[in-house]
């Protein structure tokens, strides 16, 4: 069985996301949860791309989408803020 900590996980999943995902990130953390179209405005990703983006990072775990109405709100998970605080110590290069 493969053993790898949590950081060398995350640099792993950092290699395969798309150069969006750490713009949407860095929205839900800056702004909260928010609805597609928000996140989109605000974080300056194409709808088309966006919908892909989501699917990986709520896959991995690192957001949550959540119905509200006719609305699916997307939000932070503990994981991805761990993800995010280990981005911000330097320990996964190039995201955001």
């Amino acid at each position: 069985m493969l053993q790898i900590t949590l950081p060398e996980y995350f640099v792993q999943v950092n290699n395969r996301l798309p150069e969006e995902a750490g713009r949407v990130l860095n929205a839900l953390t800056e702004h909260g949860g928010m609805n597609k179209e928000e996140l989109s405005l605000t974080s300056k990703v194409k709808r088309a791309v966006l919908d892909h983006v989501i699917m990986q990072l709520y896959a991995l775990g690192l957001i949550n989408v959540n119905t509200e109405g006719k609305s699916k709100i997307c939000s932070l998970t503990g994981l991805g803020m761990d993800f995010l605080t280990i981005e911000a110590n330097n320990d996964i290069e190039g995201l955001g």
